[in-house]
């Protein structure tokens, strides 16, 4: 194509041709150097005829048999001449030929039948309409659906544009085509009108379809100039042979020796057609990219892409996105997908490609288009009818429709299907079939590809890097055409990949190195810090056990060891197994909590206890199975370890490497640990926590340096007042500042008394007691107590100003009611309190009057009833005011004058609070054991939500401000992780003089960044500490 459009140029008897290529990335540098060295080696493209296409057949048929009476075995006398057709079937001819005789039927009815078949007497006669249709509608260049653009007042036709262009384009937009630029009047079905704009600034049109796929011989000299450029790197030739040898300008030169040195450098090699790399690395989302550098052109990666999109389907149960090029292929893995590198080139086999990329093509973009060309060539679709063409939509619809006759499974329910779905033996199916396996791709080239593979023909290397290489930015910015999923642009997960715009030799060579501290800091963050024994017993609980090395790290962990172990509540393991290597002992201790111990009993079942305690009850109850016992408790260390090896994980318990591999590689399946070399110098292969490897990745190629830089206690508090507006400067103003104040405290136990004279005015200017009682009464907030009082004599107690009440939006109050866990038994309450519980349980929400009225009780004695029922936490009024009513003495309040008045004035009367009603808690659901359920997921994850949107930056000292009833932080840290691997927080080190995890919001991080820039503010911040 290049010779021909060169020749092309300056066609004059005297004129000499000329062209300019015009690359637009490094690749397609190298493309248009090799391009020209085939060139110079006169070197040209295969051209291909394509073999018996069915499609074409189909219609030179109606031709023939409308122009006069033919034999069937002289009309496939006369085809068989041709080239084209000279291995055409005597059965592939009969089967077109009752195709055409016999149409198709659909609901519509019976449609493109165009012979008059007498089976009898082997004679084919055409139908009426059969000559004007394959005079009409004959051709075998698809159509596009492109809008004709007409100029106007002229009405003249100056062009196309593609379809999509049209549909997205509204009247007064400028566009440029050609060398003029037009502005469009108005878009019509299958035409643009337009006039000319006079040269105003216009936007270029887009295309899109289908790319046409590199020859094989470009990608031959492609690889070929990879290989000739990155052997002459050594003695510094290679800038000599492209200015030289290939007359490559100096600029040009350059940017192609420079850029193959930088991957050279990134990857350890080049690819070439002799050496495929696959390449992987994370992305922002916690994601991974699997990046096979593959020079074999487009229609050999989509057909590897597309079946190997197919193979992880099957084998993970998860769509994967996917893209190919001339150069490479990615797939674009989730965070459930984890699996040894080296595996990849395994997952397909020569012999069973054909049948899976089959079934692969089926559900791509491709099939559904060359389904429609191939039905508009056989002139089953005709392109015009009664005189007009067909409408592209119109078309498209009816192309569907005959798919659905001929081939059900295509379109039917996926629910329906049972197993792969079978192509039916149509001409027309299998010509779609035969134009996707061997035009948009290359099957046998694939094929064979494969099987250079198995036999060692071809080199594979892996790579993990920390980001990607300079090889792998074209296909992670590649557009719509090389996608192999219909996934729109702006949902690619390729585009959650930052890298650097460009990558030296030197700074590429260190892209596949981790870098230790990085690894140092996040074994660091991930073991847990104990200060006293509770939360030592909650670090055995999330580590499954800590050996005796690891104990006599911390001095104090030996007295806390030694106060729980009196309590029943650890114990020491000690195994006496052979092991793997010389440097462990024949005697293993390990310290475990009392909740493992069915467990450990399961895997270690020989091991003697010190002391001998019992699990709890709960705990008890399951049974475990030595696999999935010892799953879990990999699963537990490798959360707190980070990168370590399957032996010495066996080491650590005395068991086998195998049973401990087996257990690594069923969470390699789960996707939670990845296998590969992490640690520098490091002899064998280590596991890791897919997070915490995530993050080691993040570290080390520095992208959160400075976000996650400590900050000092100082900068932090300051952080705080900022972020909940407690600084004069940062208050918010009116209702809705309000409700969002509700929605960041919510959860949050203070006071009764603190909300309205500290808290709310603290973060809100000029707060007014109206506001939250509008709130309320508007259903968007509401105002209870969790739990009830601990003591006896706290429920004893009046209403107290002290009685810890929340404040929460009331959407969330169900929710709310669900994490807290229900009393062991009903709270007592006195006699004129049961008698208010009865009439709301019976009359559901009440106002105050109503309850008096009811109950035949004093007004005083029914507030000192709802007053004790408000310490308990059994029943809520509609408004705030209900409560402040119930915290002022009743000389204090101030009814609700009549009258006029300028200004809403607060509600102390407890008439003034709405109704009353009951709080309803769901009843604790218990387990077949008789134990209690953990916090559901949801509960966990709207509660740690909740807190870091409270404070910005969350870790385990600040649940110590928190209700005691939050879950602990083992089950925080599991959703605080989740949340990380999705991307959604950051995980580091922020507060200095923290020790354990920390996890902060985007948004808080940026703000602790300007808290450490800017200078001491001598305003002092009063805030209640109560």
């Amino acid at each position: 194509t290049f010779l021909q459009r060169a020749g092309r140029a300056n066609h004059t008897v005297a004129g000499q041709p000329k062209a300019r290529l015009f690359p637009l990335s490094r690749d397609e540098l190298v493309e248009c150097t090799a391009l020209l060295d085939a060139v110079r080696r006169g070197e040209l493209d295969r051209v291909a005829i394509p073999p018996k296409p069915l499609d074409v057949l189909a219609q030179q048929i109606v031709a023939e048999v409308a122009a006069r009476e033919w034999s069937e075995d002289a009309l496939f006398d006369a085809f068989t001449r041709a080239h084209s057709y000279a291995t055409l079937t005597r059965d592939e001819y009969l089967a077109v030929v009752r195709m055409l005789g016999e149409g198709f039927s659909t609901r519509r009815g019976h449609r493109a039948a165009y012979l008059h078949r007498d089976a009898v007497n082997g004679v084919l006669r055409g139908r009426r309409g059969a000559r004007l249709t394959a005079i009409t509608s004959g051709g075998a260049i698809p159509d596009t659906a492109d809008y004709d653009v007409v100029l106007e007042p002229a009405a003249q036709l100056v062009g196309t544009v593609n379809e999509d262009f049209a549909i997205e384009s509204l009247a007064g937009d400028i566009f440029q085509l050609g060398n003029t630029s037009y502005r469009i009047l108005r878009v019509e079905a299958g035409r643009l009108r337009v006039e000319d704009a006079h040269g105003q600034p216009p936007n270029i049109p887009f295309w899109l379809g289908e790319a046409p796929g590199r020859t094989d011989e470009l990608s031959q000299a492609v690889s070929r100039l990879r290989e000739d450029v990155v052997a002459r790197l050594a003695d510094a030739s290679a800038l000599g042979y492209l200015t030289r040898d290939l007359r490559l300008g100096a600029s040009p030169a350059e940017q192609l020796v420079e850029y193959l040195a930088a991957a050279r450098a990134a990857l350890g090699t080049i690819p070439t057609q002799k050496t495929i790399v696959f390449e992987r690395f994370f992305d922002e989302s916690g994601g991974m990219q699997l990046v096979i550098h593959s020079p074999f052109g487009s229609r050999i990666n989509r057909a590897w892409g597309l079946a190997l999109r197919k193979r992880f389907c099957r084998k993970f149960n998860f769509e994967l996105q996917a893209a190919a090029t001339e150069d490479a292929i990615v797939l674009s893995l989730s965070t459930s997908h984890s699996f040894p590198l080296d595996e990849v080139a395994r997952y397909l086999h020569s012999n069973s490609v054909r049948p899976l990329l089959i079934q692969a093509m089926l559900d791509a973009p491709m099939f559904a288009a060359r389904w429609r060309w191939t039905a508009t060539t056989s002139l089953a679709l005709p392109r015009f009818r009664s005189g007009k063409k067909v409408p592209p939509q119109l078309q498209r619809m009816a192309a569907e429709d005959l798919l659905a006759a001929v081939f059900p499974d295509q379109l039917a329910c996926g629910e329906n299907l049972v197993g792969e779905r079978e192509l039916p033996d149509h001409p027309l199916v299998n010509q779609t079939v035969h134009d996707c396996l061997y035009e948009a791709m290359d099957i046998e080239g694939l094929e064979r590809l494969l099987r250079a593979i198995e036999s060692g023909q071809i080199r594979i290397e892996h790579r993990d890097l920390t980001e990607p290489s300079p090889l792998a930015l074209e296909i992670l910015s590649a557009r719509p055409y090389a996608f192999l999923d219909d996934a729109p642009l702006e949902e690619r997960r390729t585009r959650a990949v930052m890298s650097r715009r460009w990558l030296d030799e030197e700074a590429a060579a260190g892209l596949g190195r981790l870098d230790p501290d990085a690894i140092e800091r996040v074994r660091a963050e991930a073991w847990p810090s104990a200060v006293n024994a509770d939360e030592l017993h909650d670090a055995l609980l999330g580590l499954a056990f800590a050996t005796e090395q690891e104990v006599a790290r911390d001095d104090q962990w030996k007295h806390f060891l030694a106060a729980l172990a009196e309590a029943k509540r650890v114990t020491r393991l000690t195994v006496r197994t052979p092991v793997t290597t010389a440097a462990a002992t024949s005697e293993t201790a390990l310290w475990i909590a009392a909740e493992r111990l069915p467990q450990f009993a399961s895997v270690l079942p020989h091991a003697q206890h010190s002391p001998s305690i019992a699990a709890p009850a709960e705990f008890a109850a399951r049974s475990w199975p030595a696999a999935e016992a010892l799953i879990e408790i990999v699963r537990s260390r490798l959360e707190g370890l980070g990168p370590v090896t399957a032996n010495a994980l066996a080491d650590s318990m005395a068991l086998p490497v195998a049973d401990v591999e087996a257990a690594l590689a069923k969470l390699a399946a789960e996707g939670f640990a990845m296998r590969g070399s992490f640690t520098p110098g490091a002899s064998q292969s280590e596991w890791c926590d897919r997070a915490l490897l995530a993050r080691i990745h993040r570290y080390t190629v520095k992208r959160l340096r400075q976000e996650i830089e400590p900050v000092s206690s100082q900068d932090f508090m300051r952080f705080l007042g900022r972020w909940q507006h407690v600084i004069p400067s940062e208050r918010r103003q009116g209702p809705d500042a309000l409700a969002a104040m509700i929605t960041q405290l919510e959860g949050f136990e203070a006071p009764a008394a603190a909300w309205e004279a500290e808290i709310l005015p603290a973060r809100l200017d000029n707060y007014d007691f109206t506001w939250l009682d509008d709130l309320c009464l508007a259903g968007r907030a509401v105002w209870t107590r969790l739990t009830a009082p601990a003591t006896v004599a706290a429920r004893n107690a009046g209403p107290i100003r002290t009685t810890p009440v929340t404040l929460l939006p009331r959407r969330n109050l169900g929710l709310w009611n669900r994490a807290v866990p229900a009393p062991a038994e009903p709270s007592p309450v006195s006699a004129r309190a049961q008698r208010v519980v009865e009439h709301l349980k019976h009359h559901g929400a009440c106002f105050f009057d109503e309850i008096v009225e009811a109950t035949g009780m004093l007004r005083t004695q029914v507030e000192d009833a709802l007053a004790e029922l408000v310490v308990l936490g059994l029943v809520h009024s509609d408004s705030f005011a209900g409560l402040r009513a119930l915290l002022t003495p009743s000389d204090r309040r101030k009814p609700l004058t009549k009258g006029k008045r300028r200004r809403r004035t607060a509600l102390f009367g407890i008439e003034d609070a709405g109704r009353w009603a009951l709080v309803r808690r769901p009843a604790p659901r218990l387990a077949a054991t008789g134990a209690l359920y953990e916090p559901e997921h949801e509960i966990v994850e709207h509660i740690a939500d909740t807190l870091l949107r409270r404070y910005g930056v969350v870790f385990w000292r600040l649940l110590e401000r928190e209700a005691a009833w939050l879950p602990p932080w083992r089950e925080l840290l599991r959703v605080l992780r989740r949340l990380e691997a999705r991307g959604e927080i950051r995980g580091g080190r922020f507060v200095a003089g923290i020790t354990g995890e920390q996890f902060a919001l985007p948004e808080a991080v940026g703000l602790m960044r300007e808290m450490r820039r800017a200078p001491p503010s001598p305003a002092w911040i009063s805030l209640s500490a109560a």
